[in-house]
């Protein structure tokens, strides 16, 4: 375990950050005296341990160089979400506490209008050309000292919620007193070496955005153990494939609606690609459904993995490919925390029962940055040591942990309890479906009934005799009351940059429309 500078010194000419469409590279010793370079850039302006700098940039090759100046810093690095306005950017800046802001040219129009709500935000660094009241980068960085002067407290990452379900909030974890170059300094790179055997011969893909919390943690575990991390600008099935060949990739961790579009590559157009170096696909972010999950394994063997875990950190679960298939659609046991599930007062619910889950640890490990009513709901009433974000699932005979939704989004239909993830497992799978999201919409008998909401592949012509024919597909694999009473079609479902898809608003969009 280490950090950069640790490998800047074993192996400084070994590929630290290696970009997927430009194939630009950083070496550790490069990383190394960039991310020194800065960290005195920032001190020089004032910048002390606790505050905050806050980046906002698509996958940037640079974007390192600000995680490990601000992690060598004792600063709190915050990723601000590419696709937001002005305005939302404006309250992340503000509601973060902000006093410092490193931004891509890409995003110079909209940074520089959120900058203009943002006064407390008095250091303001680009890259590649400064514009729009910014100051350059690289002049910032040619004119500091390129020696680490003194010791490295080591900071922290407080990465936003997505915001599906109402306002973004930051989710801020305890920061611990400890130098980064102490063997007490523990990162993501501990739990990566451990349940995945990661190491510093791995080359890590990473395909996801990194304002992310799972894009931009488990990358930086990746510099930790002193492997290569491959950083893809945006997700497309075959240049996925292609990557994972050209860079000889060892580990890559995806979402489900990956899996989804590069098995609809079909066979023959996915053999195409070498991908024989793989040891390890992580999936993760939301349950992989059980048919994807078995057609991985089927075509790559028993290498495809799954945790679940949240952004807030309470705890984590592991399940290896072959343990699965001894446990189909679990997500595993226990890493750290230890489950609990409940029904809505609290009570702990016998084995097999869905209720909402809990994480119990020695400590609460977070706080929802500004908001303490928020931070206060996430608990148990009675373990305050117990934390929860919404997600419903369950616990069998043996401890292994079953999701089945999140909590907002359950039906309850004539007093059953439907699960839609489910439904779109099932779905998802039918040859004609593209992406699919199921919900609840009021019904003044049953109090709720199941709508279902598909994209369809390219070529296929949507309507009603498709949609019977979704209808009579979701029949043949569950229960009479889970087949959607209706089924509607977009041109494109809301996906998040992160895969997960933005049910809320779409939910809202038909809630809108229903008398």
């Amino acid at each position: 375990m280490g950090y950069p500078g640790t490998y800047s010194v074993a192996e400084p000419l070994k590929d630290a950050v290696v970009m997927d469409a430009s194939a630009e590279r950083t070496t550790y010793a490069q990383l190394e005296e960039r991310s020194v370079r800065l960290a005195n850039a920032l001190r020089a302006r004032g910048l002390r341990r606790g505050e905050v700098v806050a980046v906002w940039s698509e996958n940037h090759v640079r974007y390192f160089e600000v995680y490990w100046a601000a992690i060598r810093s004792g600063l709190c690095i915050t990723p601000i979400n590419r696709h937001l306005t002005p305005a939302e950017a404006s309250y992340q800046l503000a509601d973060s506490g902000a006093v410092a802001l490193i931004a891509s040219p890409a995003f110079a129009g909209v940074a520089s209008q959120a900058l203009a709500e943002s006064p407390r935000v008095g250091v303001r660094l680009m890259w590649d050309g400064a514009a729009g009241g910014f100051e350059s980068y690289e002049d910032a960085l040619h004119t500091a000292s390129p020696e680490q002067s003194g010791p490295m407290p080591a900071g922290e990452a407080m990465v936003y919620s997505s915001g599906t379900t109402g306002q973004t909030k930051g989710i801020r974890r305890r920061q611990h007193d400890v130098d980064l170059a102490s063997p007490e300094y523990m990162g993501t790179g501990a739990l990566e070496r451990m349940i995945l055997r990661m190491s510093d011969k791995s080359v890590y893909l990473c395909p996801a955005p990194l304002y992310h919390a799972a894009g931009l943690m488990w990358s930086a575990g990746v510099h930790e153990l002193g492997g290569t991390l491959v950083i893809m600008e945006k997700f497309d099935p075959e240049r996925f494939l292609a990557v994972i060949e050209r860079e000889r990739v060892t580990h890559v961790q995806v979402v489900p609606a990956m899996l989804v579009r590069v098995l609809k590559l079909g066979r023959e157009a996915r053999e195409r690609f070498d991908l024989s170096s793989l040891e390890c696909v992580l999936t993760a972010a939301a349950p992989c459904p059980a048919d994807v999950k078995r057609e991985m394994i089927d075509w790559l063997g028993p290498i495809v993995d799954e945790y679940y875990g949240m952004t807030e950190g309470s705890g984590l679960t592991f399940i290896g490919a072959s343990e699965w298939l001894a446990h189909p659609g679990s997500v595993g046991k226990p890493i750290t925390g230890i489950p609990h599930i409940c029904d809505e007062l609290g009570r702990e619910l016998p084995a097999g029962e869905p209720g909402l889950i809990y994480f119990e640890q020695p400590a609460a490990p977070f706080e929802y940055h500004g908001d303490a009513e928020k931070t206060r709901r996430s608990r148990h009433p009675e373990h305050p040591h117990w934390t929860a974000v919404g997600d419903v699932g369950y616990l069998d005979s043996g401890g292994y942990l079953y999701l089945t939704d999140r909590q907002n989004f359950m039906i309850i239909s004539g007093g059953v309890n439907i699960y839609p993830a489910q439904i779109e497992e099932a779905l998802v799978m039918h040859p004609a479906v593209a992406d699919v999201a199921v919900f609840g919409l009021p019904d003044p008998e049953m109090g709720q009934f199941v709508q279902a909401v598909v994209q369809v592949m390219p070529g296929v012509t949507p309507g009603e005799e498709l949609a019977e024919e979704l209808r009579g597909y979701v029949r043949g694999r569950l229960a009479g009351y889970k087949v959607p009473r209706q089924v509607a079609f977009r041109d494109e479902l809301p996906r998040l940059p992160t895969g997960k898809l933005a049910k809320g608003p779409l939910r809202d969009q038909f809630l809108a429309a229903t008398p």
